[in-house]
C-alpha cells in the first residue's frame, strides 16, 4: 500500500537556514511526501529508526533536547552560513517542527550523539525542500566546531544516506550548499554525491549536489 501524506504548513521559521551550508530568509515550509518517494512501510521505519556507526548514535530528537540544542544554535560558528545564532525560543520552534515530522512518519533530522560520552553535538538528516519547482529531500548536516575535521559529519551523512536508500527506498537525495562552504561540499562528495547545478535558492546562490538510489546501488555493488 502506498503512503501519501497530505500537504501541511509548518509555522514560520528560519532555523533550517544553512543546515547544509546555505543561507535563506524566513519562509513558510510546506511538506509534501509523494507515493514515489515514501511507502507506508518506509514511514514506519522512519518512526523506528535509530542509526549507529562506530562513533555515533543518530536518534530522533526529543523535547528534552531543547537546552542542549539551544546551546548549539546560539553558537556563531555552529550557525555559519546561516542567518546567525538563534534564541532559545527560535530553537524550540525548530525542535517542535523536527519532532512533528518524525511523529508523522516523515524523514527528519537526527540528533548526532557521540557514543563514547553521550554528547549531543549537532544534527544530520532529512529536510523537505523545493528547488526550481521540484520537491526534493535534502541531507543536511551541522556540528559543533569542536567536532569539525574529524570525519564525524561524513560518518553521520553516510549513515543517513544508506538509511535513505536501503530502508526508506527514496529515489534520490540532494544537498544544498553555499558556494563558499567547501567543508560541506567535501562531505557531499565523500558520500558519493555529484554536483548537479547552481541555482538561486531562496535568494542565495546555491550549489545543488545529488545522489540517486541507482547511483548508490552501483557504488555499493562494486
Amino acid at each position: 500500500m502506498q503512503f501519501c501524506a497530505a500537504s501541511r504548513t509548518i509555522d514560520k521559521f528560519d532555523e533550517f537556514g544553512g543546515v547544509a551550508g546555505r543561507t535563506y530568509s524566513s519562509v513558510f515550509v510546506v511538506i509534501s511526501v509523494y507515493e514515489s518517494q515514501l511507502t507506508r512501510d518506509s514511514s514506519l521505519l522512519v518512526q523506528m529508526a535509530i542509526l549507529e556507526t562506530s562513533r555515533l548514535t543518530l536518534r530522533p530528537f526529543r523535547e528534552e533536547d531543547v537546552d542542549l540544542l539551544s546551546g548549539l544554535m546560539a553558537n556563531t560558528d555552529f550557525m555559519r552560513f546561516s542567518l546567525g545564532p538563534k534564541t532559545r525560543e527560535q530553537t524550540a520552534a525548530f525542535l517542535e517542527t523536527v519532532i512533528s515530522w518524525h511523529r508523522a512518519g516523515l524523514p527528519s533530522p537526527f540528533a548526532v550523539v557521540i557514543r563514547s560520552n553521550g554528547a549531543l553535538v549537532g544534527y544530520c538528516g532529512f529536510l523537505h525542500q523545493e528547488v526550481d519547482g521540484e520537491k526534493e529531500i535534502e541531507i543536511g548536516y551541522r556540528l559543533h566546531p569542536d567536532y569539525w575535521n574529524k570525519g564525524i559529519a561524513t560518518e553521520a551523512a553516510r549513515a543517513v544516506r544508506d538509511h535513505a536508500f536501503r530502508d526508506l527506498k527514496l529515489l534520490r537525495v540532494v544537498s544544498l550548499i553555499h558556494p563558499e562552504n567547501s567543508s560541506s561540499q567535501r562531505v557531499a562528495e565523500k558520500i558519493g554525491m555529484s554536483w548537479e547545478k547552481q541555482t538561486i535558492y531562496r535568494g542565495s546562490l546555491t550549489n545543488v549536489f545529488f545522489l540517486s538510489r541507482a547511483g548508490w546501488g552501483k557504488e555499493n555493488a562494486a
